[in-house]
């Protein structure tokens, strides 16, 4: 599960166009997170492990034009937060990932990697 937080609230996805554009220009020469939590079971052992990613991504100025061809391209609309800091027109935008990308985008390899091999050697 992912989750985009902003100055201390958590942004779904955008129900609305003029929201999605209100999230893209807030995050306009500033920052924000992403917060992931991973939960792996082992299926013959019962035993369940579980942990929590986060990563703050800071962005240098949004073009307002660049903000109104992310909406028309619709995607924005799809995602938490109206966040795609992989998108070739946001890419740019990115200042700083002060975590992994994997993680931003819903699945923190690393974190997942681990928590499978913790949940195999408790065997």
């Amino acid at each position: 599960m992912k989750v985009v937080v902003y100055e201390d609230a958590v942004r779904e996805k955008p129900s609305s166009v003029e929201e999605a554009r209100e999230y893209i220009r807030g995050y306009s020469k500033g920052h924000t997170a992403t917060v992931s939590s991973v939960a792996v079971t082992n299926l013959k052992t019962g035993v369940r492990k579980g942990g929590v990613d986060r990563v703050e991504i800071y962005f240098n100025e949004i073009p307002e034009e660049t903000i109104e061809k992310l909406i028309e391209e619709g995607m924005v609309l799809k995602v938490a937060g109206a966040l795609l800091i992989e998108h070739p027109l946001i890419l740019p935008c990115v200042k700083e990932v002060v975590g992994t990308t994997d993680s931003v985008m819903g699945l923190p390899k690393e974190l997942t990697e681990k928590l499978i091999k913790e949940v195999l050697a408790s065997t």
